[in-house]
């Protein structure tokens, strides 16, 4: 009896599990077919994994679920094991009716999961599928993965993301770590940018001097000037090089994930970092003394000798060992002539082979390239300055200017690949916001990109049969860090898969957004960095002097979703204020406000201060350029370590607008500035920069009212900036009495070019002058 009451009293001692609240099935990229079904499945730790015995495979697709599950839930799977179980994650190799290799099978009810699939890389993306199902995180104990049914296989052959790494270089590690996170959406191209002018990343052991010379540059700017290597005596240089013993562990992992790694080896332009280490490919005689480290295209493309393409092929060879891929890059864009047309060695070797100066060099030199490749089974690939008529069948075009490109290769018979600019180009910013990583100037935000449809129109069902699919482009002049790098990447390769993997009848924006939400969740709980542009609370305040108040107005970009905000200091919770209306608050005031979807938050909260002290304070972001020319969005090149400020400018009229400024209360004038290196390879634009005289007293920052031209408001002088690396406030400086509402125009004086004087905010301050150096 004892026994009976002590087993009694240890069951009443247990909670009931409360009924299953499976979350809805958020995938992206959107599945082909997804049909929810009744119940949920209850993953815990004892839950086996179930493999078909000696199915390496399977294994494989088992291993990869296991390790992201462990890392978005803390929860460690067991190994897998084969056999059969009703309560068990079983992986069973299969037969589908689909045309794609990748296509796949899931079914998850409360009794088991099982994905079926006839190939190692369907296995693999059916546990794709299924991680993103588990709730992340503490979620996993109330959220159990919803009973679906999924049916699923990708619109194109090829989702691709190019990586940069010559502009700056990214360690092996954080390249597996890509590759796994590409992997985690269905994306299955990694193209590598391996060359440029900047830079040589791969090890040809042939030729070592392409990466003790080619691979290290001295970085731009004065801070990096006065960083000196204490063993040299000269400044620390920047880079780095991929070994082969690296290059090949980095492709065999890919391999496991489904990724195919195609090489980039630029020709014949974007060589400069070649050709400053090997001096007899050149077209001309006078090299940069080293690696360079200006932004922009140079005007060096490797000659035509004979010397110069058996080079090519051997280095080629080297590349074909390492990257089993069947596409090899060759680069062919934006090639500068000038000194293929200057040479008389050149022309000699051109007027020998019938070839036109310099018209039909280029097509020439990709052609015998592409022939080597060809005669050695594999395919080159290469931007779309390489179609001709006569342009061999077995080449794809890389179609980067639109999708013009794509569709011309797609009617002569060749495959293409579509990455176009600047849709595709992940150097563009996200979106206005200073909290953006530096970039472009111009803002494609995630919804221009994922609105962008990758079949051009006007094909026939063959012709579109040869648009292979769809690349992102990660380029990386201005992504220093790998964070920023991430940022700037995620979650845009989400819409890039989807993109590239779902029909356009399971693309819709809204529905998109709803599972980002949930992505990036995962996100958080995996610890990628991305961009929160789309969910980020944005606030905009109208201040009234009189009676010391705001009107401030809340949004997303993606507007999605319900903004929650606290006026305490509390973070907010899906039970706090709903935003529905501009709030008026009382000044001095503190917000915080997070965006919320489905009742779960999603975005980071934005805490902001609003006070009449600050009411006037603009950041470069805010302000509007006078032109945008060549707008790009810089970050400070000092400190050399910890975080640095960013500058929107136009690099080629260096000029901003102070839109709508109240001078009623204006008496003064404070604003921070920063310097930033003119490395940037423009051309005869350089000369028609404008550019205002420095007068006696020094460069100065002046301050017109109405029109660039006009009434001057008041002067700051640039000295106390002059010595210093990073951003520097001026001392406040008296207002000219105006009154009224004017737009207001800031530009430097200066007489050089370098460094480029830029405005990290300016404030106009009330009497008497405010100092102040909190956000607004």
């Amino acid at each position: 009896m004892r026994l009976r009451i002590s087993l009694l009293a240890a069951l009443l001692a247990v909670p009931l599990p409360r009924p299953a609240r499976a979350e809805s099935a958020s995938v992206v990229p959107n599945p082909t077919m997804l049909s929810r079904q009744a119940g949920a499945f209850v993953l815990d730790a004892a839950t086996p994994l179930v493999v078909p015995a000696g199915d390496a495979g399977a294994r494989n697709a088992a291993e990869f679920l296991r390790h992201w599950v462990a890392r978005s839930t803390g929860m460690r799977l067991a190994r897998a094991t084969s056999g059969s179980r009703r309560d068990a994650i079983e992986f069973v190799r299969k037969p589908i009716h689909a045309a794609s290799r990748e296509a796949y099978r899931l079914r998850v009810t409360p009794g088991r999961i099982l994905i079926e699939a006839p190939t190692d890389a369907g296995l693999l993306y059916g546990a794709v599928t299924l991680w993103q199902l588990v709730p992340p995180g503490a979620s996993l104990r109330r959220d159990p993965v919803p009973a679906v049914r999924i049916e699923d296989a990708p619109r194109f052959r090829w989702r691709g993301l190019l990586l940069d790494s010559v502009r700056h270089f990214q360690s092996p590690t954080y390249i597996r770590r890509f590759i796994g996170w590409m992997a985690l959406h269905k994306l299955n191209v990694l193209h590598w940018h391996l060359t440029d002018d900047q830079g040589w990343r791969l090890q040809i052991k042939r030729y070592p001097r392409l990466t003790s010379v080619g691979a290290w540059r001295v970085p731009a700017g004065r801070a990096a000037a006065r960083d000196v290597d204490p063993r040299s005596g000269r400044p620390r240089r920047y880079g780095g090089f991929y070994t082969q013993r690296e290059v090949r562990e980095l492709v065999a992992y890919a391999a496991t994930l489904n990724v195919t790694i195609v090489p980039e080896i630029e020709m014949p332009g974007h060589a400069l970092a070649a050709l400053v280490a090997y001096p007899a490919l050149a077209s001309v005689t006078a090299l940069p003394p080293g690696v360079p480290s200006d932004w922009g295209i140079y005007d060096y493309p490797y000659n035509l000798e004979p010397a110069t393409f058996a080079f090519l092929e051997n280095v080629l060879t080297e590349v074909m060992e390492l990257f089993p891929s069947r596409y090899i890059h060759i680069g062919g864009d934006e090639v500068q002539t000038a000194q293929w047309a200057a040479s008389p060695a050149v022309r000699a070797r051109a007027a020998a082979l019938g070839l036109a100066v310099p018209g039909g060099l280029q097509p020439y030199f990709m052609r015998r390239i592409g022939r080597f490749l060809i005669a050695h089974g594999r395919r080159p690939v290469g931007w779309d300055e390489m179609l001709q008529p006569d342009l061999a069948k077995s080449a794809v075009i890389m179609s980067w200017h639109g999708a013009a490109g794509a569709a011309q290769a797609a009617r002569q018979g060749n495959d293409a690949v579509v990455a176009a600019w600047p849709t595709l180009y992940f150097d563009n910013r996200q979106s206005d916001s200073r909290d953006e990583p530096p970039g472009r100037g111009r803002v494609v935000t995630l919804e221009d990109l994922y609105r962008f449809e990758p079949m051009p129109a006007g094909l026939d069902a063959a012709q579109r049969g040869h648009v292979l699919g769809i690349e992102g482009a990660v380029w990386t002049e201005a992504m220093r860090t790998t964070a920023q790098l991430s940022e700037m990447t995620f979650p845009r390769a989400a819409a890039v898969a989807e993109l590239g993997w779902s029909a356009p009848r399971r693309r819709h924006w809204r529905d998109f957004l709803v599972r980002l939400g949930h992505l990036e969740r995962l996100y958080d709980a995996i610890g990628l960095t991305h961009s929160h542009s789309v969910f980020a609370v944005r606030t905009a305040a109208t201040y009234d002097w009189r009676r010391a108040a705001a009107d401030v107005r809340l949004t997303t970009q993606g507007k999605t979703g319900e903004i929650r905000y606290t006026l305490d200091g509390k973070t907010p919770t899906a039970h706090s204020t709903r935003y529905s209306s501009p709030l008026n608050l009382a000044l001095p005031a503190e917000l915080e406000a997070q965006d919320f979807v489905g009742g779960r938050a999603v975005g980071p909260v934005r805490r902001r201060r609003f006070a009449l002290a600050l009411a006037q304070r603009r950041f470069s972001q805010q302000l509007r350029l006078c032109t945008e020319r060549l707008p790009l969005s810089l970050e400070d090149d000092a400190p050399l370590h910890g975080p640095r400020a960013r500058f929107l400018v136009d690099i080629e009229n260096p000029c901003w607008i102070y839109p709508h400024a109240d001078l009623d209360q204006a008496r003064g004038v404070i604003a921070a500035v920063g310097q930033v290196p003119f490395n940037f390879r423009i051309g005869a634009d350089r000369a028609k920069i404008p550019r205002l005289a420095e007068g006696p007293g020094g460069p100065e920052l002046q301050i017109r009212l109405d029109r660039c031209d006009g009434p001057m408001l008041a002067r700051l002088s640039l000295a106390p900036a002059l010595a210093a690396d990073a951003v520097t406030e001026l001392p406040a400086a008296p207002l000219s009495a105006v009154g009224g509402t004017h737009d207001l125009c800031l530009r430097f004086t200066q007489a050089h070019l370098d460094p480029l004087w830029t405005i990290d905010w300016i404030q106009l301050a009330v009497q008497p002058p405010v100092t102040a150096a909190t956000e607004p």
